[in-house]
């Protein structure tokens, strides 16, 4: 043996499948800002890209199921007066989006009816979209956007003024404000919308309590110089964190959000490359994806006991500056999709990519595709400011499938988020063993005879005489045993001994008779041994256990004839055998004799042809 185990896991063999050019996005011209954003944002009805866009920022929505060349002008989501710099789309509305650019403005926009890139008009006609709201607070530029994911309606922005502000974009005000003290790289929010945590500049990670405007906790993070990206694990208190090294290589931690002193198991070195890798986590899966920004990689893991273990990579030649995940409710469950990647390709298009679990996909697959998250909040904004916590209702997936719509299901809400401020060992209470219940004790039965599988000889013969040695000195010390104060099994009930004569006839198996009846027709009938008589009483006889129909020496003389009939039988096969054998060894010496006659023949006949070569060559000369 290798001495290696293989772990089990559903996802072990979940592989990449790339998307062919013409059914890809092309024609694009996506944002060369140098701002650290993922460019592009995805929901199951439009992908949005930041856009390299004249005169102001702006961005594209493209519907996801126009796919191919898009036209030389498509309307475009225009209102910044500088470059769009991040989007994301409303959890709980796919139509509505907000966006945060360099002018320091967040904007909300909503995507009209039957939103198309190629509307019947002229190209010179083509009206581009206007923001239905607007969100003014932060003196310099918004670089990160990002919904609450339980909380219909509240938006967290963080911006170059080293602040987050939570707003309310119903009453279009910030309700608070997180100081974070330095330039934020990345944010995201814990399942039940509670807790927000933070990468800095600083090189800290913040947990902050969010309507407290206040970090419960606040740790040193990865130790290089570059950016940092965190990713709250959906419904467990676990964060990821990917960042580099102070050695410049990349590197991915694991974080207990009670505890997050130091990270679980410490900080895992991936590689060397300099391109800061982008996380996304896949809640249905519990798999980490891993997207390296200048490269065309791939990576994905699955936690399992507070660890990433390693599934496969996705290599690309083409490097990705922007990448964006479906959610688990757009993926294609015939095809045993389990997520979807939209990545950029230079400047020009997007690729999807599907990752695909390996099986047959005629019927729904429920292992792999449990309850999501659906369109339906938790709270409302003035609940989620109040303090309330709650976990959004979740949809079956089954539904889906079969195309009944979205239909929530009870029953299966995970637990909320812990709350900040309770020690790591009181996060999660161990439940109290239950005390072991007492035994009573219930009346003895009878003794009955047990069926166990047919012993070796030796074996019947040393436990028979084991047990009628034990039950003579039980008998023989039964006055000192009443004396004794410890409990003991009450004895078997008496019977009534039983001669030989008078015993009722032993009930044999059917395979005793067979092997009986097939022993008769072998060898003459065994004569039956008769029974020793000991100088023991017949009472204190010990009971044999005749259920199973084994009587000894007809057993012995049925296995020995069955035995000679075997040993006949094989007598006979290998006879033939050996004569074949024979027979061919004969033609076999008889061939060898042809050819070394053959071969003696072909000798003499070079010799002569020799002979007469020479004699010509001699009358030639």
């Amino acid at each position: 043996m290798s001495g290696r185990f293989v772990r089990s896991s559903k996802y072990r063999h979940v592989f990449g499948r790339n998307t062919r050019k013409e059914q890809c996005y092309d024609n694009l011209r996506v944002s060369a800002n140098a701002w650290d954003s993922n460019l592009v944002k995805v929901n199951p009805k439009y992908l949005s890209v930041n856009w390299a866009a004249g005169g102001g920022g702006a961005f594209a929505v493209i519907p996801l199921e126009e796919r191919g060349k898009l036209p030389e002008k498509i309307p475009l989501f225009r209102g910044h007066t500088a470059a769009v710099l991040d989007t994301d789309w409303n959890p709980f509305n796919d139509d509505l989006i907000a966006s945060g650019s360099d002018d320091g403005k967040a904007l909300l926009w909503r995507v009209p009816e039957n939103f198309t890139l190629r509307p019947d008009v002229d190209l010179d006609h083509v009206q581009d979209i206007a923001p239905v709201g607007k969100l003014s607070g932060h003196p310099k530029k918004i670089g990160h956007v990002l919904f609450n994911p339980a909380a219909e309606n509240v938006l967290a922005t963080s911006s170059g003024d080293f602040t987050v502000k939570i707003w309310d974009i119903e009453a279009g005000a910030a309700k608070l404000t997180l100081n974070v003290g330095d330039m934020v790289y990345s944010q995201s929010w814990s399942a039940n919308g509670s807790l927000l945590v933070t990468t800095s500049r600083d090189k800290k990670l913040r947990i902050w309590d969010a309507r407290q405007e206040r970090p419960a906790h606040e740790v040193q993070g990865h130790s290089g110089a570059k950016n940092s990206r965190v990713v709250w694990l959906g419904e467990h208190d676990r964060i990821a964190t990917t960042g580099f090294s102070r050695m410049s290589d990349r590197q991915l931690a694991l974080w207990d959000m009670r505890a997050p002193a130091e990270p679980i198991n410490g900080f895992k070195v991936l590689d060397s490359i300099s391109g800061v890798c982008m996380p996304f986590w896949d809640d249905g899966t519990q798999c980490l994806y891993l997207a390296g920004r200048g490269d065309g990689n791939i990576r994905y893991f699955e936690l399992e006991n507070d660890k990433f273990e390693y599934l496969a990579e996705y290599k690309s030649a083409d490097p990705q500056r922007g990448i964006a995940f479906m959610p688990k409710r757009g993926v294609n469950m015939h095809e045993n999709e389990v997520a979807r990647a939209f990545k950029t390709v230079g400047d020009t298009y997007i690729e999807p990519i599907s990752f695909i679990v390996p099986r047959r996909a005629e019927t729904f697959q429920d292992d792999i595709y449990p309850p999501t998250v659906g369109l339906t909040p938790a709270m409302s904004p003035s609940e989620w400011f109040a303090g309330k916590e709650a976990i959004p209702p979740k949809i079956s997936m089954a539904s889906l499938y079969e195309g009944e719509g979205l239909k929530e299901i009870t029953g299966v809400q995970d637990k909320p988020t812990e709350t900040l401020g309770a020690p790591a060992a009181q996060a999660e209470p161990a439940p109290k063993p239950a005390e072991p219940t007492p035994v009573k004790k219930a009346p003895e039965p009878e003794p009955t005879p047990v069926h166990k599988p047919a012993p070796s000889m030796k074996e019947q013969g040393a436990s028979m005489a084991a047990m009628v040695n034990k039950f003579a000195d039980e008998e023989d010390a039964e006055p000192a045993a009443e004396e004794s104060s410890f409990d003991e099994a009450p004895k078997p009930v008496e019977r009534e001994a039983r001669t030989v004569e008078s015993a009722s006839p032993v009930k044999t198996s059917a395979w005793h008779q067979r092997e009986e009846s097939r022993s008769q027709t072998a060898s003459k009938p065994s004569t039956p041994v008769p029974a020793q008589n000991n100088d023991r009483s017949p009472a204190a006889s010990t009971p044999v256990d005749t259920s199973s129909g084994f009587n000894i020496p007809e057993f012995t003389n049925t296995a020995a004839s069955a035995l000679h009939g075997e040993i006949q039988k094989l007598t006979h096969m290998v006879g033939p055998l050996l004569n074949e054998v024979h027979e061919q060894k004969q033609q076999i010496e008889s061939l060898t004799k042809t050819i070394e006659s053959l071969e003696t023949n072909q000798e003499k006949q070079i010799q002569s042809l020799n002979e007469k070569i020479v004699a010509l060559e001699a009358r030639l000369s």
